[in-house]
């Protein structure tokens, strides 16, 4: 196989079908099933999976006695054939996106902060220009998105690339650090302390995300740099609805990245302790794929969260 043809799989006449036969095979682990599934004989199947690793020149997966794995030529294949398949499922959303400037469908990832204070308003600005657009919001974790991302399921995301060394073939445009604060209910008594110090929290109740997060092992470290235990009084939990509640309902204090705690501050439900935390979260940034031929729709919301971050995030 002459790999260096980029149009390999013209040459090939690669079938949609066998797109369709990899995803089938990854989700069943069984050519049977995954045969059932696309309404297709096992022979048939079996003939479209011969020929593809013939034309590949690899085994894209292995037969055992209790169904099939993929190799790592075979999960290649299969991230990409998701990708191609997500790109084509698109495609006539994206025609009559191009032909009347309105109409598609956007899917974003964000992590918590700029899910609540960057993307609300990016959204608002496209509803003003393109109010048929639908756009789907899907708040998590990076890591989280960053699969959704690779799979295709994202057309971009705001987020922090997890590991470095797994950015290949990602374009990160990064916008802004993320400082966090340590807050309470509004009408806790430590609002009114003098001079806050760390030793003043150890003790606290605290809600906090569960060990070995990013944001649990930082707040362990600042108390014991300061020569203090972590607190031990201590509830689990990313739930930030639950987060919320026990905020409200009891004397627990909470840390939170800034500018959402700002959104509650202003709804009054929570206030900021009057203590500057010797951290900050890593930077967050726009995340895309290098492969990815963004939409109109999506490089329309793209423009706007570049545009509404200029104007949070600058000095």
């Amino acid at each position: 196989m002459d790999t260096l043809n980029p149009n390999w799989f013209l040459r090939a006449r690669l079938k949609t079908r066998q797109l369709l036969l990899l995803i089938a095979l990854d989700e069943q682990r069984n050519i049977h099933r995954a045969a059932e599934t696309l309404h297709m004989t096992q022979p048939a199947a079996s003939k479209q999976l011969k020929d593809l690793e013939e034309m590949l020149d690899v085994r894209l997966f292995e037969r055992l006695p209790r169904g099939m794995e993929p190799t790592i030529y075979g999960e290649t294949m299969i991230r990409h054939a998701r990708m191609a398949l997500t790109s084509l499922s698109l495609a006539h959303d994206d025609v009559l996106a191009l032909k009347s400037g309105l109409g598609g469908q956007v899917e974003v990832g964000s992590i918590m902060t700029p899910g609540i204070t960057l993307l609300p308003q990016a959204i608002a600005r496209v509803k003003q220009h393109a109010p048929l657009l639908r756009i789907g919001v899907r708040l998590e974790p990076s890591h989280v998105l960053l699969e959704q991302l690779e799979q295709g399921t994202l057309d971009f995301m705001i987020g922090r690339i997890v590991e470095r060394d797994n950015g290949s073939g990602l374009i990160y445009e990064e916008l802004t650090e993320e400082p966090s604060c340590v807050v309470a209910r509004a009408s806790h008594p430590l609002h009114a302390a003098q001079d806050l110090q760390l030793k003043d929290l150890a003790s606290q109740p605290w809600i906090l995300p569960p060990q070995g997060s990013v944001l649990r092992n930082r707040c362990d470290m600042m108390f014991r740099r300061a020569g203090l235990e972590p607190p031990a009084n201590v509830v689990d939990t990313t739930a930030l609805l639950l987060v919320t509640a026990l905020l409200q309902q009891t004397d627990a204090v909470h840390v939170m990245p800034a500018a959402v705690a700002q959104h509650y501050v202003a709804t009054g439900v929570l206030g900021i302790l009057p203590i500057a935390l010797p951290w900050k979260m890593d930077a967050f940034g726009i995340i895309r794929h290098h492969d990815h031929l963004l939409s109109p729709g999506a490089d329309l919301l793209l423009q706007a969260v570049r545009a509404a971050a200029k104007e949070i995030y600058s000095p």
